[in-house]
């Protein structure tokens, strides 16, 4: 039931990683609360204070992150598609239950799909942004470097799961 996205560059980036780890311990530090707050963060950056994910389409993803300085930054989503060992999307354009967002932070939609290759996974953010300008502020904001930080972490986090 995969969906396949058209990658516009100028408002979207992909990340791919090969994970040398069966599909299953990519899904679980995925999608399991524990996980995110192990990895999610750069942690250069900062941590993650609190994470709750309620994995079915309209439920939760709350991520909130505490910076260097202390400050705590509640996030908040809404899961849109769960296809079990194969893809998770959530945005930050909903609330759960599919409630209208708002906001003062520039919205994505985050695609992640996995799939076994080999031993291991290959594993795919997908980040989708309303406009150019958003992509533009998200990418000179540090956000892309924080991501590709963050996937570094989820790989590292995955292989520790062996």
């Amino acid at each position: 039931m995969s969906t396949q996205i058209t990658l516009d560059p100028r408002r979207d980036f992909a990340i791919e990683r090969y994970i040398d780890a069966p599909v299953h311990l990519v899904w679980e530090a995925l999608t399991k609360a524990e996980h995110l707050q192990a990895w999610y963060m750069p942690r250069q950056w900062g941590r993650v204070a609190d994470a709750e994910i309620d994995l079915r389409p309209g439920g939760m993803i709350r991520i909130d992150i505490a910076l260097t300085d202390g400050e705590v930054s509640p996030n908040l989503g809404c899961i849109l598609v769960v296809e079990p060992m194969q893809r998770l999307v959530w945005t930050s354009m909903l609330f759960p239950d599919y409630r209208p967002a708002v906001f003062d932070d520039i919205p994505i939609t985050a695609i992640m799909t996995m799939q076994a290759e080999g031993s291991g996974t290959r594993y795919v953010f997908t980040a989708l942004h309303r406009n150019e300008v958003d992509f533009e502020t998200n990418k000179t904001s540090g956000f892309y470097q924080g991501t590709e930080i963050a996937i570094d972490q989820f790989v590292a986090h995955a292989l520790s799961l062996k």
